[in-house]
């Protein structure tokens, strides 16, 4: 990982929202605003559970708070519905851009699966260029604004159907068209990454990259899937790899807390460690959907500052903004309230992500260094 060029972190004192992000684990279908989605849903005739932008986000908000992520993932019904045509996924992809750049996120890649968009006859490669049009169009308007902010879509396949081979070469055939990477998400306990081995296989080949969601609703068998058949150079939530890591206690008579004694890591959490693959955690949403449940009840539970702590190359990100209620700012704040996190530890966190991403070295180095100025500029 690279070093903060930071010599002392001071204290935050100041608005996170200024800092800047790298967004890696957002979903387009999980950021919309819910003035929009009132708006979409009435032009093409979709019933919603209401018509007032405060009491829909509310909704979402409660319906995805159950701890169950088949209960999480019933939220993109509607979502999903009003993003059925290419002004719906154009305006959609646009205003996630510009909703992204007020967060203060300067990188993001927006990840979708195309083929639940073709209710209204739109094809594969049209859902993805409407989505592309509205990036740049996003990308265009921030620019005005005087901000700059550079997307890339994460082409997505859902692990349920059986699209996988299909969705791949959709993907390596937008690659220089929007597309820097492949995904597969939905319903991970009991659709193992293996269903699409020939998928991955024809990336790899193609060396397009791929990330993979795995170690949220299953645990190290998914995660071992994901390494092994989908060729995985990152891990879309990944927090269960904690399963994999073995921590004693020692009773100290003299510290009334305990103190950690012997940590363990087996085969697997060595593995991912020690090569860095990067973990794309999302901690309040992991609490949504019970993710972290084997941990304990609270965010203080979650084992990213365990994992963060023992050198796992840790990325912090939102998931679904919507659902969640968060921006990568609250959930940098929620890091700072919960583990003391100081200036050093979010720029840290913030340069995994930005070495983790799908961008040319050349480009990676940039942003690593335009992060490292930001930070150092705060002094």
């Amino acid at each position: 990982m690279t070093e903060p060029i930071v010599d002392a972190a001071p204290a935050i004192d100041f608005d996170l929202k200024n800092l800047p992000k790298v967004s890696l684990h957002d979903h387009l279908d999980g950021g919309l605003r819910p003035a929009t989605i009132i708006e979409l849903a009435e032009a093409v005739g979709h019933t919603l559970p209401s018509t007032e932008p405060v009491a829909l986000g509310q909704w979402f908000r409660e319906s995805a708070d159950s701890g169950s992520l088949v209960r999480y993932l019933e939220t993109f019904d509607h979502t999903v519905a009003v993003m059925q045509t290419h002004e719906g996924l154009y305006r959609v992809a646009k205003e996630f851009v510009e909703d992204l750049a007020d967060d203060g996120v300067v990188y993001g890649e927006v990840r979708w699966a195309p083929e639940q968009h073709l209710q209204k006859g739109l094809t594969l490669d049209e859902a993805v260029e409407a989505v592309q049009e509205g990036l740049e169009a996003g990308v265009e308007a921030v620019g005005e604004s005087g901000r700059e902010i550079q997307v890339g879509q994460l082409i997505t396949a859902m692990r349920h159907a059986d699209r996988g081979q299909e969705i791949a070469e959709l993907a390596v055939r937008h690659r220089n068209k929007g597309a820097v990477g492949f995904d597969i998400a939905g319903a991970e306990d009991g659709f193992l990454p293996a269903r699409f081995r020939d998928a991955f296989t024809y990336l790899a080949q193609h060396n397009f990259p791929a990330t993979v969601h795995a170690g949220e609703a299953a645990g190290l068998e998914s995660i071992q899937s994901a390494l092994v058949d989908g060729r995985a150079l990152r891990l879309g939530h990944g927090v269960r790899i904690a399963e994999d890591i073995t921590v004693e206690f020692d009773d100290d008579p003299e510290n009334d807390e305990g103190t950690i004694g012997l940590v363990t890591l087996g085969d697997l959490s060595s593995w991912i460690r020690d090569r860095g693959i990067a973990l794309e955690i999302c901690p309040s949403s992991n609490l949504q959907t019970g993710a972290i449940a084997g941990f304990g009840d609270g965010i203080e539970s979650h084992p990213l500052d365990m994992l963060y702590q023992l050198g796992f190359n840790v990325t912090i990100n939102t998931d679904n903004r919507l659902m969640s209620g968060v921006t990568l700012t609250d959930e940098f704040e929620l890091l700072v309230e919960t583990f003391d996190y100081d200036l050093d530890d979010l720029l840290e966190l913030t340069l995994n992500a930005a070495e983790a991403s799908f961008l040319p070295l050349e480009e990676k180095e940039a942003l690593v260094e335009y992060i490292n100025d930001a930070y150092a500029n705060l002094g």
